[in-house]
């Protein structure tokens, strides 16, 4: 999985965990809450990615 992401992609990583794990030393329920939303965001980004990607032909 790293391979595919490149040194960017992991950094970017990296960056999220920390930043949500500095949000969940204060406030736990608001680094929840961060959390879905991060993963909702992703899922969301996913779908677009596939769907762009099926109207060249490349899904």
């Amino acid at each position: 999985m790293f391979d595919k992401l490149g040194l960017s992609g992991v950094f970017g990583l990296v960056l999220m965990v920390v930043g949500v794990a500095v949000v969940a030393w204060k406030a736990p329920v608001v680094a929840a809450g961060l959390t879905a939303v991060l993963v909702g965001l992703a899922l969301v980004a996913r779908g677009a990615i596939q769907s762009v990607m099926g109207v060249f032909g490349m899904a």
